[in-house]
Formats: C-alpha cells, structure tokens, sequence
C-alpha cells in the first residue's frame, strides 16, 4: 500500500500544463496595437505625410516624461511599481486555464478521499499557485472550512483592490497625457513666435509643435486607457479561477465525491466559455442559456 501511494504522488499535480498556459502571447492587443499604429501611420502616409515628421524626441520626452511624473504625484510609489510590473499582463497571458485547474485539484480529491486529506501535505507544499497552496495547506493542517473561507475570500478581496489600484495608475496616465501634450504644443508655439519673420520656419515650427499633442491623444486613447481595462479584465478572471479554487479546497475539506467536485467546478468554467462563446457564436441563444443557470444549481448544491 505505502508503495502504491509514493507512486501516485508524482501523477497528480499538473505542473508542466501551467507553463505552457503561462506566457503566451496576447493575440488581441499585439493585434490591436499593430492594427492602430498601422492605420495611424498608413493614414499619415496616404495623405503624404511621412514616419520622420512625427518622430520627435523632445515631444516625446516631455510628454512622457510629465505623465509620468504626474503618476507618481498621484499614486503611491508602491502601487506604481506594482502597476509597471502588471504591464507583462497586458501583452501575454498568464493564467492557469481552468480545465488544467480543475483536473488538478480532482486529482487532490481523489487522493484525499483515498488515504485521507493528511496524504495531500507533500504535494500542497509543491504547488506553484500561492493561492491554492495557501488554501490546500490550511486544509490539511485542519483548519475548520469556515475559516479557511474567510481567510482565502479576504485574500481575493485584496487582490481585488490592488488590481483596480494597479489599473488606476494607467487611467490616471491616460487621463494626463493629452493635457501634457497640449503643454508640448504650446512650448513649441512659443518657439515658433521666435521667428514670425520667417514665414516657412513658423509652418514647419507648427507642425513639430502639434507632434506633442499627437504623442499624448495618442498614446492615452491608443494604450494607457486600454491596458487599464486589460488589466481589469485579467484580475476578474483570475478572481474566477481563485473562486473556483476555493470551491475545489472547500469540496476536498467536506469530502465530497470528486465527480460532485468535479460537476461543481465545471459550472464556473461554463461560465466562461459561455461569455466567449456569445462573441463567436450569437445565433445560438438557446444553447447558451443552458450553461447560466448552472452556477446556480451548483451553489444550490
């Protein structure tokens, strides 16, 4: 017996399903990116413009520099950081599925349910996820379920917070860069009142002084303002995967059978592809109203 379960340890964490889901490239604001830049500046080219006569090194530094350094009046230094660090969020995805999450934490129920929740102590301690460590820990440990429900719910309200501070840090940006580009401009019409006398300097002295304003519109309407709502978008949905890794924790605590874990867990990841699902395919509403009254059920449950 004591063979069969050391050989059973190393089948059930999912570990290598994590990484490949972890950092892969996000599609849609690569694609969304090239796809602005690329209309702006085929715009500009179309009208006879050219690429050199927006690149501008001091607009660009004074836009730049002022929204950043009116980001760091407004927020904390900390949660600045903290928001420079989310940038990696923004351009690739780094969440656990919810498929790999729920198979691994089946495997944990099944396990448990066979030799005890005490035989989990090992791979708790080999868990990446913080969250599911922490929660996977306190269960073994004996930690009543109530308790372990307050502490890990409190745990996804902090986190809660932090990604909408971390994400105001970008629209407070996105909401001084087109100020600080009217500033630029305004400089450079300073300069160009220099030289009235010469009428072709003052046409292009105007034209590198709107450069500013192009520089902060934007890059407040083209990234600041919409990496914010990414990073929104990213924290909800790894609160769903931490709720759902509650449920699984709180399943094992209670020592359900793994199929009703199994069929509990998967309400929230039909959830999910439900909201994808009504993007690609609209014409079906019949088939998409069966998922939303799941969740319900199960909670019921």
């Amino acid at each position: 017996m004591a063979e069969q379960a050391q050989q059973s340890k190393p089948a059930v964490p999912a570990k290598p399903a994590k990484k490949e889901s972890g950092g892969r490239p996000d599609v849609a604001t690569l694609g969304g990116l090239a796809l602005a830049l690329g209309g702006i500046l085929g715009g500009l080219i179309l009208e006879g413009g050219t690429i050199r006569e927006i690149l501008q090194p001091t607009a660009a530094m004074i836009v730049f520099g002022g929204t950043i350094g009116a980001v760091l009046v407004a927020s904390p230094l900390k949660v600045v950081f903290g928001a420079a660090r989310q940038l990696m969020s923004v351009f690739f995805e780094k969440q656990a599925q919810p498929g790999v999450v729920i198979e691994e934490i089946i495997g944990y129920a099944s396990k448990a349910r066979k030799h005890g929740i005490v035989s989990l102590e090992q791979e708790a301690e080999a868990i990446q996820d913080p969250f599911l460590r922490k929660a996977l820990n306190l269960a073994v440990d004996g930690t009543d379920l109530q308790e372990i429900r307050k502490m890990m719910e409190l745990e996804i309200g902090l986190e809660e917070q932090h990604a909408e501070a971390q994400a105001k840090v970008f629209e407070q940006a996105g909401g001084f860069a087109p100020t600080i580009g009217i500033i630029g401009a305004v400089m450079g019409l300073i300069q160009v009142m220099k030289h009235l006398a010469n009428i072709e300097e003052v046409g292009k002295g105007i034209a590198v002084a709107f450069v500013a304003t192009i520089y902060g519109v934007g890059s407040a309407n083209i990234f600041f303002l919409p990496a914010a709502n990414k990073i929104r978008a990213r924290a909800h949905a790894g609160l769903r995967i931490r709720e759902l890794m509650l449920e699984g924790v709180a399943g094992i605590v209670e020592g359900l059978n793994p199929k009703l874990i199994r069929s509990k867990l998967e309400a929230y990841a039909q959830v999910e592809e439900q909201g994808q699902a009504k993007k690609a395919k609209s014409a079906k509403p019949s088939e998409e109203a069966k998922p939303a009254a799941t969740p319900a059920a199960a909670r019921g449950a």
